[in-house]
């Protein structure tokens, strides 16, 4: 069971720090025995509330208090719904009403607005971090009771993006998770003495990459969200030995004025998603430190990764094998992943067609939506709405998102495809590609571009027409000074879209 990770921990090792957070400029420590007493006090509370199956929404940033939750609602028999603090009150609403939840443990500053909108449900008991917390977890019976708990149930109702409608509720469970975790403890491994880094939110499924460090005894640093100079201050004093950045959050490592690359000493290794590895940003990281790499390939209802570009690979595509970089690894052997076309039948080898996946740790289905679990389950395989292809050894090439492409008169247009070729040009340091609304086309192909000096139109489009078709190529072109961002560190396109539209 999830919870087990932290129990099994604490009499190991009860001394052995845990959990390292700073709040209000001041540094709290919990060890592995400290968290597993507030996890048992804190299951206990709950439990001692309400009934097996309730749902009990979090709202808040990260927090010691938020790692507390993730393991005492399963341990307690309720499903914890991590709720996106970025989001309106109303998207937040919409989260609270979909999932049925009877109570809120939320962030002060972040409920208030939420309470004082028309739609919140006076229904909905609030529990508010701090003191009002402390006190309910403190004041429980620690005799009471738990409830018993199976291998499959719930866990975690965790909403997706919603860029294709509304967010759906992927249901993730006990053995999901830990399948997911068995997954990510091969791509990417845990060794004695680790401490990792973790800039990314709690409410994303990012945060099975803290569960992992926990499951091997790991120390574990929570950053309230990335800051740059603070990531480097926290490398440097702490002598961090592993972290999860998004390849923009390295740049932004790297641009940093004060940057050293005595910064990464201690660094074994950064994993990294949301997005390919641009060349020269390897090749920079790869010739200043001793880093190691690691790319995965995941998504919300894998509870997780299924494929890995691992530290080896990085070093091949540094050494002359750039192809690798666009590519997001191998599959795992604890998944089985094959390309479908539209009829759900296996494309021919080389030919692209949309990633499909079965495994212990695909979640259970979609809160309350047997429609969209119905098209997203078919006889046990997830279709994950990725176009990719595989290589002849097997590495797999994310082509794109099955909603992300671009229909453009008729012919279709990967936005990955334009966005690597952009992002050679030299004045180009991000950049995102999206399709809008065109009378003629249906779509037009549009660039927007974050740059380091001052480039025209014909020069950007003459620099894509070298390497690519003329439908490929962008015709409008808007420069922006940074790429809007998803609380998973990939750019926001439905956002973008809206915005340029």
């Amino acid at each position: 069971m999830l919870h087990e990770l932290i129990a099994t921990q604490a009499l190991a090792q009860p001394d052995a720090i845990a959990l390292r957070h700073e709040q209000r400029h001041e540094q709290r420590c919990l060890s592995y025995g400290q968290l597993q007493a507030h996890i048992e006090k804190l299951s206990a509370a709950i439990a001692a509330s309400g009934q097996p199956g309730d749902r009990i929404a979090l709202l808040a940033w990260n927090c010691i208090e938020f790692v507390e939750m993730i393991y005492a609602v399963p341990a307690a028999g309720r499903i914890l719904v991590p709720l996106n603090a970025r989001l309106a009150p109303a998207e937040l609403i919409y989260q609270l009403q979909h999932s049925g939840a009877r109570y809120l443990v939320a962030d002060p500053e972040l409920l208030q607005p939420l309470r004082a909108h028309p739609e919140f449900s006076a229904d909905i008991t609030c529990i508010e971090l701090g003191p009002q917390y402390e006190q309910f977890r403190e004041t429980a019976e620690r005799d009471t009771p738990l409830p018993p708990v199976a291998t499959d149930d719930p866990v975690w109702i965790l909403f997706t993006s919603g860029s294709t409608g509304r967010p759906k509720g992927a249901v993730l469970t006990h053995a999901s998770f830990l399948a997911g975790l068995e997954s990510a403890a091969l791509g990417r491994p845990v060794l004695p003495g680790d401490r990792y880094y973790y800039p990314f939110p709690l409410f994303h499924v990012a945060a099975h990459n803290v569960l992992l460090q926990h499951q091997y005894g790991a120390e574990v640093i929570l950053a309230r969200s990335f800051d740059a100079a603070h990531t480097l201050h926290a490398c440097r004093e702490l002598q961090v030995t592993s972290l999860s950045l998004a390849p923009t959050m390295i740049a932004m490592l790297l641009r940093q004025p004060d940057f050293s690359p005595a910064d990464l000493a201690s660094v074994r290794t950064i994993g990294y998603g949301a997005s390919a590895m641009p060349q020269t940003l390897l090749q920079q990281l790869l010739d200043e430190t001793e880093v190691g790499l690691c790319q995965s390939f995941g998504m919300t209802e894998l509870s997780g990764s299924v494929s890995f570009l691992t530290v080896e690979d990085h070093r091949a595509a540094a050494a002359g094998a750039s192809h690798l970089l666009q590519s997001v690894g191998k599959p795992l052997p604890t998944a089985e992943v094959k390309l479908v076309d539209d009829c759900g039948k296996p494309v021919p080898a080389g030919d692209s067609g949309e990633i499909v996946v079965r495994a212990a740790q695909v979640m259970a289905g979609y809160w309350q939506d047997e429609d969209n679990t119905r098209k997203a389950l078919i006889d046990g395989w997830l279709h994950t709405g990725d176009i990719g292809r595989f290589d002849s050894d097997g590495y797999l090439y994310i082509v794109d998102r099955k909603k992300d492409m671009i229909l453009s008169g008729g012919e279709n247009v990967a936005s990955r495809e334009v966005e690597e070729v952009l992002r050679q040009h030299p004045a180009v340091v991000d950049c995102a590609v999206i399709g809008l609304p065109d009378d003629k086309w249906g779509e037009t192909v549009c660039a927007a571009v974050v740059l380091s000096s001052e480039t025209d139109d014909a020069a950007l489009a003459a620099h894509s027409r070298a390497q690519l078709a003329g439908y490929k190529t962008p015709r409008r072109w808007f420069r922006l000074e940074q790429l809007p961002l998803n609380a998973s560190g990939k750019v926001d396109k439905p956002l973008l879209r809206q915005q340029l539209a």
